[in-house]
């Protein structure tokens, strides 16, 4: 007799370049963390403590579509950088934090805009606008052996081959050590976490029929069609 009482939910894995999958435990995202993007949106660029949500770990789909979501008009695109943790702790030093991570992905953090300008008018969370199904479209991982620690690099995402956002990742407000060191004072990270690591300026909404390609240095690029 199996020591569960319903069927065992399945491992969420994201692949990996060149063979194996990455399993994951938790999805950490940080909000405004490029100033042109703070400034889009209507808020104050200026280094402020960082502040994250999060999303569900089966939110994650590699299998290059995005459903477009019931209960929204306005779904908007937002690429990123992921970040996904070997290894993890509390109170991690930022000089030590590049040492926990295994690897580095390109992501969409696709978002229900409306309902999200709801729930922030309400001061409610942001979930039913951030965690909804297939969310977050995303790349192969691949290991920072192989690639390095991506301080800088072009990032951008075309929307049927017009661009509509640019950056580098050297405009992140937070880097990567910072993220990792202050998430490490609130929560105790482990091997399996992910964190996605902000959008630049120009996000915007996507319609049925369109294809999104994200691009970041050093990395590739990830298309995703709307459907």
């Amino acid at each position: 007799m199996s020591e569960y009482v319903i069927p065992k939910p399945p491992i969420v894995a994201v692949p990996v370049a060149g063979g194996g999958r990455f399993p994951v435990r938790r999805i950490y995202c940080i909000g405004r963390n490029y100033a042109a993007h703070a400034v889009e949106m209507g808020h104050d660029p200026d280094r402020e403590a960082p502040f994250f949500f999060q999303k569900n770990p089966d939110n994650l789909d590699p299998s290059g579509e995005f459903p477009y979501p019931p209960h929204s008009s306005d779904v908007h695109h937002e690429v990123e950088l992921i970040v996904a943790l070997k290894s993890g702790g509390t109170n991690i030093a930022t000089t030590e934090a590049l040492d926990h991570v295994w690897g580095y992905a390109v992501s969409l953090d696709m978002t229900r805009r409306d309902r999200q300008a709801e729930a922030k008018k309400l001061g409610r969370p942001w979930e039913i606008g951030k965690a909804f199904e297939r969310s977050v479209p995303v790349g192969p991982l691949q290991p920072a052996t192989e690639v390095g620690h991506l301080a800088e690099g072009r990032i951008e995402l075309k929307v049927n081959g017009d661009l509509r956002q640019e950056g580098d990742l050297n405009q992140m407000i937070w880097k990567v050590p910072e993220m990792i060191s202050y998430l490490s004072e609130y929560f105790e990270l482990a091997a399996g976490d992910i964190i996605m690591s902000g959008t630049p300026s120009g996000v915007a909404a996507v319609e049925k029929g369109d294809t999104m390609e994200a691009i970041i240095e050093g990395l590739g690029s990830l298309t995703v069609k709307v459907v």
